[in-house]
């Protein structure tokens, strides 16, 4: 492996510059760049968190434990002492600069045209744009590079989502409350924010939209969503997601998966297993990896990055490197696809995914709480059974709830040899509930042979929203529509396609793989102290429900695993 450029030059910055947009919103910029003569290559970062607190000098932490959370542009000294320009934005409606803020709004992404080529013509430029950042300043990228600005070369997504409503507001069609109000709005440096719901529909159909969520048993007991609700200027995106709680045109014009195919430039795409952003970024980087047609590669690495972002920006640099500067760097050469596999402790190359070598192998579920590769040949079984009973929404400083909801799991036999087992996974669960609908919410763990359990992953699905999109689906990745709710009848026997996130893990021989079914989240799970983040908590289904799980050949509910060696 060949390195990048090395650190030669000193920085300065030039703050609050102003830059017109094409309506003539101003936009503020801090530009930090070489302390020399020449012109250079300039990289983007866009974001609504404050340009100014992305400068500061905090100590990196994981990002859970810091209040600096928000600092994820990247480190600028790193990068124009390698010879790069970097460009730090407030989007408009945040921070200095003017305009209304609306979520990755159309104009938002017009800005980020707009700056790439006010960039290109600056005298310190030469000419080739790239753009970096995590989170929120790597989803923008996906939107920006889709409108293809003539001099953006290239982008460096990482822990972007893809799709605003299943990555982020709406996980299986279950609304995802308890970070959005208390994390993401919070951080956001609003300074002008609009409902887009209010421009989107009728004053009557807005009117209905609105009352049904206050006259709502569990919204009627959160402060923060009731007042959202009745007070629409209070938290404008929540407002926003909770009204549109079906999919359709406010999310495809803030999402990167209805514009992959408008993608022209090199991306380098990526996330992690088995962290946080199981739920909201690592399925942007796959479908990205799908969608986008153009030069790529794709690292799903081992933990996510601590704040202020600063890791890997040796690989950011190489990857610049060769596409801004033409250098070759041999990144082309390498294997296009990198992913780290726990307890194997080693990255795994490939070329596609999923993986080419991936054997879809059926674990049934079976009565006893087994999970077995064999159905046995018996037409039917006894169903098993859990009840969930109404629960406060879940916060970040939520006490255990009391008693413990009941939840349902299934339990495999021991590995007799290390299993590799590395993407996708699905479940098909025939299942029946007394009303007419429910919320599966299900986890998949490694279970050590001294009894602990870590969390691989997860799947959510909201019962009235099981229909599938059959030209979408894959075996191992059903693809709901989630643009109608079709209430269950009481009783009825259902298959529920339940999408779970990629894994990449080694079963030591001796592990078991352990799949749980629940109908709410659990913040203070033991064996799950993630859940402690408030990211997993999820607006709870308001009525009582008893569920019942079938198996045997009838009904042969199995969890589909990528075992790949």
């Amino acid at each position: 492996m060949q390195e990048g450029s090395k650190p030669v030059y000193k920085m300065k910055v030039e703050k609050n510059v102003l830059v017109r947009m094409r309506d003539g919103v101003r936009i503020a910029c801090d530009v930090y760049y070489p302390d020399a003569q020449g012109r250079f290559p300039a990289i983007l970062s866009m974001g609504p968190y404050g340009k100014d607190i992305q400068a500061l000098k905090a100590p990196p932490q994981p990002r859970h434990r810091s209040e600096w959370g928000a600092i994820e542009a990247g480190n600028s000294s790193f990068l124009v002492s390698r010879g790069y320009v970097h460009v730090i934005v407030d989007v408009r409606g945040t921070g200095f600069s003017e305009g209304n803020y609306d979520i990755c709004q159309m104009k938002e992404q017009e800005d980020g045209y707009d700056l790439v080529e006010w960039i290109a013509e600056q005298p310190w430029c030469n000419g080739n744009v790239g753009m970096i950042g995590i989170s929120y300043y790597a989803f923008i990228q996906y939107l920006v590079a889709a409108q293809q600005p003539p001099h953006l070369k290239a982008i460096f997504p990482h822990d972007g989502w893809g799709d605003m409503y299943r990555d982020v507001s709406h996980h299986g069609g279950i609304l995802m409350l308890g970070w959005l109000p208390r994390q993401f709005t919070v951080a956001i440096l609003e300074r002008s924010a609009v409902p887009a719901s209010l421009s989107l529909y009728s004053e009557d159909e807005l009117n209905r939209r609105i009352e049904k969520w206050k006259n709502d048993e569990v919204a009627s007991k959160h402060g923060d969503l009731y007042n959202s609700i009745i007070l629409p200027h209070f938290k404008p995106l929540l407002f926003d997601w909770v009204i549109n709680e079906l999919d359709g045109p406010y999310y495809w014009e803030r999402s990167a998966h209805t514009k992959f195919d408008k993608i022209r430039v090199p991306t380098y795409l990526g996330s992690e297993v088995h962290a946080y952003p199981v739920a909201m970024h690592l399925p942007g980087a796959f479908s990205g990896w799908a969608g986008i047609d153009a030069p790529k590669k794709l690292a799903i690495r081992p933990a996510a990055p601590e704040v202020p972002f600063h890791e890997f920006h040796d690989e950011i640099v190489r990857w610049y490197d060769h596409w801004l500067k033409g250098i070759d760097t041999g990144m082309i050469d390498e294997s296009p696809i990198k992913i780290w596999v726990r307890e194997a402790e080693a990255w795994k190359y490939s070329n596609d995914w999923p993986l080419p070598e991936t054997t879809w192998t059926d674990f049934y579920l079976l009565a006893d709480h087994r999970l077995r590769k064999e159905n046995p040949a018996f037409p039917e079984a006894k169903p098993d059974s859990f009840t969930h009973k109404p629960v406060l929404p879940l916060t970040r400083l939520a006490s255990p709830i009391d008693p413990m909801p009941e939840f349902l799991s299934y339990t495999s036999d021991a590995f007799e040899e290390d299993t590799e087992v590395i993407g996708p996974m699905a479940l098909y669960l025939y299942a029946s509930m007394s009303g007419e609908d429910g919320d599966f919410i299900v986890k998949v763990k490694d279970v050590s042979p001294d009894g602990s359990e870590f969390v691989l992953s997860r799947g959510w699905l909201k019962a009235s929203h099981r229909e599938l999109d059959e030209e979408k689906s894959q075996l191992w990745q059903p693809y709901h529509p989630h643009t109608s709710a079709v209430p269950v009848i009481p009783g009825e026997i259902n298959q529920y396609a339940i999408e779970i996130r990629p894994i990449a893990n080694l079963f030591r021989k001796g592990h078991k793989i352990k799949l749980e079914i629940w109908g709410c989240d659990y913040p203070s799970d033991p064996v799950d102290l993630t859940l402690s983040w408030p990211l997993w908590s999820h607006l709870s289904y308001d009525k009582e429900v008893a569920y019942k799980i079938y198996h045997g050949t009838r009904h042969p509910s199995r969890l589909i695993l990528p075992i790949t060696g």
